[in-house]
C-alpha cells in the first residue's frame, strides 16, 4: 500500500514538473512575443506623430530578453526623444543604437540633426561623413554640413560644402543665398554683392529675401550698396513694412534724416504706428512744423504728449506746452522725470515759478536734479533783478 502510495506521488511530481516547465516555455515565448509586439506597435505610435505613446510602448520591452531587437528599440526611442525635443536623451539612445548594431546608415543623419541642434558641430560633420552617399539626396543635410563648418570657422569648408550642394541640386537657391551671407560675414562685399544680386534675379526672390540681404549689408556699413536692394526692393514691394523700415534706417544710418522720415510717413498710411516715429525724425531734422502735423494722428496718448511736448519746446511755444500739465497728468507720463522736468522748465518760461517748484521737488536723478537747481538759481535771480528776466 505505502509503495502503491509512493508510485502514485512520483507520478503526481512528474506530471507538475513537466506542466511548470512547459509553463515557462510558454511564458518565455510570450514574452519574446509581448517584446516584439510593444517595438512594433511603438513604430506605428512614432509613425502617426505619437512620440510620447511611443515612449510608452517601448517601456514594456524586455531588455533582458537576448531575442529583443535592441538595435531597433534604441532606434525607435531615439526618434522619440528626438520628436519631443529632448535631444540629450535622443543623442543616448541614438549612440546606443548604433553600438548594438545598427546597420542603416540614416541613424548617422539623425545624429548629425542631434548633435547640430547640441550646438556639436565637430560631431555633426562625423556623423554626416559616416551618412555616406544619403549625403547627397538630402540638401538640407549639405546645409547643415556647411553650417557645422562655419560654426567651427572653417569657412573654406563651409563655402565648398555649399557649393556641392548647390552642384547637386541646382534648383534649390539655399546654398545661393547661404553663401552670400557668408562672403558678407568674411567681408567680400563686393562679391556678396554680385552673388546676391544673382540670387535675387534666379530665385524669385521675395520682399524678406531682399530685406535680409539689404540689412546684412547695412550692418556691415556698406550703405550704399544696402540702400540700392533696398531701393529695388521698395519698388517691388511698396506695401511691404519690413522693406520701408530697412531703408528708413540705412538712410538714418547715412544721416539722411529727410528721407528717412518721408519713408516713414509713406509707410505711415498703411500702418499708422509708424506716425510717431517719421514725427520723430522730422523733429531731428528740424522740420518741427511737419513733425507736429503728423503727431496730431498718433493713436497712442503717451506717445503723443510726449513727443508734442518736445515739439513746442523747440518751437518755443511754451505758453501751449505749459497748458499740456493736466493731460500729462492724466496719461501718467508725469512719472516720467524728464518729461516733469521738461514741463518745469515750460512753466518756468511763462513765469508760473511756484507750480515750477510743485515739480522741481519730484526729482531725484542726478542730472536732472543738477538742471533743477540751476533753474532754481535762474528763478532767484529772476526774483530779484526781474530786468535780467525781461
Amino acid at each position: 500500500m505505502k509503495d502503491r502510495w509512493l508510485w502514485q506521488f512520483h507520478c503526481l511530481m512528474t506530471v507538475a514538473i513537466v506542466l511548470s516547465c512547459y509553463t515557462h516555455a510558454l511564458q518565455a515565448a510570450d514574452n519574446k512575443a509581448a517584446s516584439t509586439d510593444f517595438i512594433e506597435l511603438a513604430a506605428v505610435m512614432l509613425k502617426d506623430g505619437h512620440h510620447d505613446r511611443a515612449l510608452l510602448a517601448l517601456q514594456s520591452v524586455d531588455l533582458g530578453n537576448k531575442k529583443t531587437d535592441l538595435a531597433r528599440f534604441y532606434t525607435l526611442q531615439g526618434l522619440s526623444y528626438l520628436g519631443l525635443n529632448d535631444l540629450e536623451a535622443a543623442k543616448d539612445s541614438l549612440q546606443q543604437a548604433v553600438k548594438n548594431g545598427q546597420q542603416d546608415r540614416s541613424i548617422f543623419i539623425y545624429l548629425a540633426q542631434v548633435y547640430f541642434g547640441l550646438k556639436d558641430y565637430r560631431n555633426t560633420v562625423q556623423a554626416i561623413s559616416k551618412a555616406g552617399d544619403l549625403i547627397n539626396k538630402d540638401a538640407s543635410l549639405i546645409s547643415l554640413k556647411a553650417e557645422s563648418y562655419w560654426h567651427l570657422n572653417q569657412t573654406e569648408a563651409a563655402i565648398n560644402a555649399l557649393n556641392d550642394g548647390q552642384r547637386a541640386f541646382p534648383s534649390d537657391f539655399r546654398f545661393m543665398k547661404r553663401k552670400v551671407f557668408y562672403l558678407v560675414e568674411l567681408g567680400l562685399y563686393q562679391e556678396a554683392v554680385g552673388l546676391g544680386r544673382e540670387y535675387l534675379r534666379r530665385s524669385k526672390a521675395t520682399a524678406a529675401d531682399y530685406a535680409a540681404l539689404g540689412n546684412a549689408l547695412r550692418l556691415s556699413r556698406e550703405f550704399q550698396e544696402a540702400t540700392n536692394i533696398l531701393e529695388i526692393a521698395r519698388l517691388q514691394y511698396p506695401d511691404d513694412e519690413l522693406v520701408a523700415k530697412l531703408l528708413a534706417h540705412t538712410y538714418l544710418d547715412q544721416g539722411q534724416l529727410n528721407s528717412a522720415a518721408f519713408i516713414l510717413e509713406q509707410a505711415a498710411l498703411l500702418n499708422p504706428a509708424l506716425q510717431a516715429e517719421a514725427a520723430e525724425i522730422y523733429r531731428r531734422a528740424g522740420r518741427l512744423h511737419k513733425a507736429l502735423t503728423l503727431n496730431e494722428s498718433i493713436i497712442d496718448q503717451k506717445v503723443k504728449l510726449k513727443q508734442r511736448l518736445s515739439i513746442l519746446l523747440a518751437l518755443k511755444q511754451f505758453e501751449r506746452a505749459a497748458n499740456m500739465e493736466s493731460s500729462l497728468y492724466r496719461t501718467g507720463l508725469l512719472e516720467d522725470q524728464s518729461v516733469r522736468y521738461a514741463l518745469a522748465y515750460a512753466l518756468f518760461a511763462t513765469r508760473r515759478f511756484a507750480e515750477v517748484r510743485k515739480h522741481l521737488d519730484h526729482l531725484k536723478d542726478a542730472e536732472l536734479f543738477r538742471k533743477a537747481t540751476e533753474l532754481r538759481r535762474l528763478m532767484e535771480t529772476c526774483k530779484t533783478e526781474p530786468w535780467q528776466c525781461a
